[in-house]
């Protein structure tokens, strides 16, 4: 069922929050053997907060998540629970308190029964870690889900809960769920506040990232975990929700730049756009003016900056201990001059002033989520999209620029290839417009639902 459906009925007294649970406890326990998606899996916990649920329902409260179960990436807060960033160097933590995305869903009557793997430190584009192992997806356990919020993708793919909490840092909220058939949603930044929780080495650009079956209930969870709070300064009130008739929208295939895209998401997002045109929707193919693609390469530099500054030492003590891939970030962190990391904050400017530029003529723009669909699960990557030799994050060209411009964007399933592997498309407002942005999502959601391109997960 959808999360809606289920606090509905919860609500109504037609279901019970303590057998609720327990399925959902259940459908965890029995995906670990297959997909390796949750670190922890806590009954005891779970089944206390769900009997608490219809205390609270006798009582009067009005709970918009009564009794829903929800998964929590690895890297947020759950108090009380062992969340470890995936690492070694935190193989004991247990969080002192909830996060306030946390804080708000079981305020709204969510019940967390799991943790949701992530790649170590949320710096990796699919989901293996020294500590967890691999996380594989669910619709090819050959291949990987994606990272770095692959296990909360992974979890909701296969059935055992409805929604889940992952983080965006540079797409890991979006491509996941591309990779798994959901909706993935990156809020503006600072529009679910997050104050309380690891040292962040993404500066000015993770978001709290809602996952779910359908655009309604990522919406739902928005709702509920949104809006600003004094304890982080840098959270913010969001527009509320506009028409979607007569939205100026834009599209581009490459999203403007220059790269490669495999032929079957190209196909697939052709194929959507012209749906839109046939119900009576008419982008135009047009892009930002993003900074060129020397000044680009200088973006990842904040990530491995922070990583170094924040893990520096512990990883100069036990460099065993760490994901290779994460401490080679570490190490380029480690080298780094101080005009670089200087270039990538001024980069990040840059491309957050090109898409306000842009959004002064349009109010949404679409493109594909990825250039390609899922690999397997033994590589950084794709070593090749479109034909065309790429880089370990050839897969991830698209989604990292929104998370420097501070603005909505959110991946909605579009199709699938030959091999029935999920195609996501990637839609993206000005800063606050993220009810604009859920709003046209499920438009589109719907007509290509009608136009049998995805029919949604059964």
């Amino acid at each position: 069922m959808r999360a809606r459906s289920m606090a509905a009925e919860v609500r109504a007294g037609d279901r019970d929050a303590v057998a609720v649970t327990r399925a959902a406890l259940d459908a965890c326990a029995a995906s670990q053997g297959r997909i390796n998606a949750l670190t922890v899996i806590d009954a005891g916990k779970a089944l206390a907060e769900a009997d608490g649920v219809g205390v609270r329902l006798a009582s009067g409260e009005d709970l918009p998540l009564a009794g829903v179960p929800i998964v929590v990436k690895d890297n947020i807060f759950v108090g009380g629970w062992r969340i470890t960033q995936g690492s070694r160097y935190f193989a004991d933590h247990i969080a002192p308190r909830d996060a306030l995305c946390v804080e708000r869903v079981r305020r709204a009557g969510a019940v967390v029964v799991a943790i949701g793997t992530c790649s170590e430190f949320a710096c990796k584009g699919l989901t293996n870690t020294p500590l967890y192992g691999i996380t594989r997806n669910p619709f090819d356990l050959d291949l990987t889900p994606g990272g770095s919020s692959g296990g909360s993708s992974a979890i909701v793919a296969a059935g055992a809960v409805p929604i889940s909490i992952g983080t965006d840092g540079g797409g890991s909220g979006r491509r996941p769920p591309s990779h798994c058939g959901l909706i993935g949603f990156k809020p503006s930044y600072g529009a679910i506040p997050h104050p309380y929780g690891f040292r962040e080495p993404f500066w000015w650009l993770t978001s709290i990232a809602p996952i779910a079956r359908d655009v309604a209930d990522a919406a739902l969870l928005f709702e509920v975990m949104c809006g600003p709070d004094p304890r982080d300064p840098e959270s913010r009130l969001t527009a509320p929700e506009r028409s979607t008739s007569g939205l100026r929208l834009a599209y581009h295939p490459r999203l403007g730049l220059d790269v490669p895209v495999d032929d079957d998401v190209a196909a697939a997002f052709e194929a959507a756009i012209a749906a839109l045109h046939r119900a009576g929707l008419v982008p135009t193919q047009a892009a930002p003016r993003w900074p060129d693609a020397e000044a680009r390469a200088s973006l990842p530099a904040s990530q491995f900056a922070g990583l170094a500054a924040i893990h520096g030492a512990a990883y100069r003590a036990r460099p065993d201990w760490i994901d290779p891939d994460v401490a080679a970030q570490i190490e380029a962190g480690f080298a780094l001059p101080a005009t670089r990391f200087a270039d990538s904050v001024e980069t990040s400017q840059r491309v957050r002033r090109a898409l306000a530029a842009f959004f002064l003529d349009y109010d949404l723009i679409l493109s594909p989520t990825t250039p390609c669909v899922a690999w397997p699960v033994d590589r950084l990557g794709p070593e090749t999209i479109g034909g065309v030799a790429v880089d370990a994050r050839g897969h991830a060209v698209f989604t990292p620029l929104f998370n420097h411009a501070q603005a909505p964007a959110i991946s909605i399933p579009c199709g699938r290839n030959e091999a029935g592997l999920p195609i996501g498309l990637q839609i993206a407002g000005p800063v606050g417009e993220d009810r604009r942005v859920l709003a046209f999502a499920a438009v589109a959601e719907r007509i290509f639902a009608e136009a049998g391109l995805w029919t949604g997960l059964t």
